[in-house]
């Protein structure tokens, strides 16, 4: 019984430490009201990700500013309109 729940959480730690990755953008706020949200555009790809818990590191505030955020991906892109979503685990100016 051990065995299988020690395997279970470690195999979960792998899938979250998997989704963690690097991303250098700016901080944008995209849609219209009252449909706004905070996104990183990626300098490389030019892609948007969508922050799911912008206001713990007051993104909002740094809007233009390039940043260098690590991140986890909480949901995949569904197409043109519907960014990825992320959970920014750490940000540096």
């Amino acid at each position: 019984m051990k065995k299988i729940i020690s395997s279970a959480i470690l195999s979960s730690l792998m899938v979250s430490t998997l989704n963690a990755f690097t991303i250098i953008g700016k901080v944008k706020v995209k849609g219209s009201s009252p449909h706004t949200h905070v996104v990183i555009e990626d300098l490389k790809s030019k892609k948007d990700y969508r922050v799911e818990n912008c206001d713990e590191f007051n993104l909002i505030n740094l809007q233009n500013k390039t940043l260098t955020i690590e991140a986890k991906l909480i949901k995949k892109a569904i197409g043109p309109g519907f960014p990825a979503t992320i959970k920014v685990i750490s940000v540096k100016y």
